[in-house]
């Protein structure tokens, strides 16, 4: 395409005709036609209209709240004694659902749990009852059940590509003192049995050790046992005391 030189032709009235202005103005036609040609239009009026709120909407996923109220409880339930709420997400439950079901699930509890929080120190603030306190303890089972599934699916996707159930292939192995722990292996810019450094770590226990070991577990079971009879006592103890909601939850 022949670019036409910006020349402007000026034509004087006395010997202007007919047959004249026709070719200026031809020219001049031209010229600003092949200028927008060549020159990109970012304004061009056949541009479709863009609906800005058609846009906003696909960018906006949870309930339309404004600022901190995403902390707080729905006014609805405001100086409510007791809220109703279901049940906590068991792991049967969630193993029915997509990897995506549970990325959303998890941020819905996330949210449910700030709120939660937020009210339970509220509550503490103004020295009045939580309402429905075991709504915190559904979400945070929820939570873990979540965690677990999704840590089932990792490792089975670990076991069928790799045949390692640890992210990091390893043993078990004991230390000096008997205990078992999981020892990742790991790189060495040298052979084993030229690293001082690994020589050193022993990976075994002598004899006179079981018996400290017999000990240390015969100390973890008792104080097991321990905590548990407490739990006992405790749970019978407020039996005693609250009558009605030992009946209630025997109930339930």
């Amino acid at each position: 395409m022949n670019i036409l030189p910006p020349t402007v032709h000026i034509i004087s009235k006395d010997s202007m005709q007919a047959g004249d202005v026709t070719f200026a103005r031809t020219t001049l036609y031209l010229k600003k036609l092949s200028f927008e040609r060549l020159t990109p239009n970012l304004f061009h009026k056949s541009q479709a209209k863009v609906d800005l709120l058609h846009q906003l909407k696909f960018l906006h996923t949870t309930l339309s709240r404004k600022g901190l109220e995403e902390f707080f409880d729905d006014p609805v339930n405001w100086g409510e004694k007791s809220v109703k709420s279901g049940d906590a997400w068991n792991i049967k439950q969630l193993r029915a659902k997509s990897s995506e079901d549970l990325h959303k699930l998890w941020y819905v509890l996330l949210k449910e749990k700030n709120m939660l929080l937020t009210l339970e120190v509220e509550s503490k603030r103004q020295l009045k009852p939580m309402p429905s306190p075991e709504r915190l303890e559904k979400v945070e089972e929820s939570m873990k059940n979540i965690d677990l599934v999704v840590r089932e699916r990792e490792i089975a996707l670990r076991l069928l590509q790799t045949g390692h159930e640890k992210p990091v292939p390893g043993e078990w192995r004991h230390d000096f003192l008997g205990r078992t722990y999981w020892y990742s292996y790991k790189e060495w810019p040298i052979p084993w049995y030229l690293n001082k450094k690994y020589k050193k770590r022993k990976f075994y226990y002598l004899p006179h050790v079981e018996r400290f070991i017999r000990l240390r577990l015969e100390q973890s079971l008792r104080t097991r046992a321990r905590r548990q009879s407490l739990e006992k006592t405790k749970q019978k103890l407020l039996e005693r005391k609250f009558p009605h909601l030992a009946v209630k939850s025997q109930s339930q």
